[in-house]
């Protein structure tokens, strides 16, 4: 019998730990597959603190102090923006989800439920907590837009935001104690969904502490491989 080829666009979960380079190699990755929905977990809580709500307060004082969110409303959160916002002929980059190993069960059912959990490529950008508290601890976000700039590569030369010409401040949660925090929830909590995915043979290892552009080309060659795209 001729096996039917899954016409669905391309789908990407982005996983790695914080300062991994993730939402630099989004935007690499959008470039070259542009009808893709960019759904970052961060973006959607940062923008929840912003909203005058019971919600949006507590959210706001727990990123303030470097904290971490209510686990369950980030699941919420992505599956409500994809609902609402993600097209048939779209492809969807989720960056920062899943973290938690009820969370990829449940991404998994849903992109199943959609017919698109065969054309989903899960990457792993993976460097050394030692890499990623050097990099948190340099790293800057725009005043005006808020663009997050990397300590990496060319990033490191930028006085201003390039796209809007903001000023680059250091961001009010990374500090020692908050990038430890971070950086502790996914040695305990995000790993155990790695080896999930490793496990079940879809995981894609990528060695982020290359270059941006090598980052970007082992990640291009590896869904080549898997893909043929």
């Amino acid at each position: 019998m001729e096996v039917m080829k899954n016409n669905k666009p391309l789908n990407f979960v982005l996983i790695g730990r914080s300062g991994s380079g993730k939402g630099t190699q989004a935007e690499l990755i959008i470039k070259k597959h542009p009808d893709t929905e960019y759904i970052s977990t961060g973006n959607l809580f940062r923008d929840l603190s912003k909203q005058n709500t019971e919600v949006g307060r507590r959210i706001e004082e727990v990123l303030e102090k470097g904290g971490l969110p209510f686990d369950d409303l980030a699941t919420t959160l992505w599956m409500h923006s994809v609902a609402y916002k993600v097209q048939e002929g779209e492809g969807i980059m989720f960056d920062g989800a899943p973290r938690r190993l009820d969370e990829a069960h449940n991404l998994d059912r849903f992109l199943e439920w959609l017919g698109r959990i065969d054309k989903t490529a899960f990457i792993l950008i993976d460097i050394s907590r030692e890499e990623a508290f050097a990099r948190l601890s340099k790293r800057r976000i725009c005043s005006k837009c808020g663009k997050l700039v990397p300590f990496v590569g060319e990033y490191k030369e930028w006085q201003d935001c390039h796209e809007c010409g903001g000023k680059l401040v250091e961001r009010p949660d990374d500090i020692p104690e908050a990038i430890n925090n971070r950086l502790d929830y996914f040695d305990k909590i995000v790993v155990p969904m790695l080896d999930y995915y490793d496990k079940k043979g879809v995981l894609i290892k990528i060695d982020g502490q290359q270059s941006i552009d090598g980052v970007f080309s082992s990640i291009t060659a590896a869904l080549f491989e898997k893909f043929g795209e």
